[in-house]
């Protein structure tokens, strides 16, 4: 009778762990989020010009169109890492999650041109 040696389950390694990179990816994204967030607060409550007029004019702002711009580029950064680790996480389907990745990337290019077209016709 054969005697096996090993203790425990064997580990299956996907790919998804690719550790303190994306960790502090996430991070920093999340805190640019952050800010742009209590940026726009901080303007809503403190602004008494609640029309589209006065909004349109805080998008116009060079400063604010790039710190926009900024923050929506991190948020798609967050939600690739997000998503990517999803997806190598739980779809052992090679093809399949080869297909969502590239399906999630599409979105996220699509969304950030939209961005970039929304913020430049402020």
């Amino acid at each position: 009778m054969a005697h096996n040696n090993n203790i425990g389950p064997k580990r299956l390694v996907v790919g998804a762990h690719y550790g303190m990179r994306d960790w502090l990816a996430q991070r920093v994204t999340a805190i640019v989020m952050a800010i742009y967030t209590f940026t726009l607060l901080f303007a809503f409550l403190s602004g008494n010009n609640f029309t589209y007029e006065g909004w349109a004019g805080l998008f116009a702002a060079q400063w604010f169109k790039l710190f926009s711009l900024v923050t929506f580029a991190a948020l798609f950064y967050h939600a690739w890492v997000g998503m990517r680790d999803i997806w190598m996480d739980y779809v052992k389907s090679v093809g399949l999650r080869l297909t969502l990745q590239i399906v999630c990337i599409v979105w996220l290019v699509v969304c950030a041109a939209w961005t970039v077209q929304i913020l430049w016709s402020v």
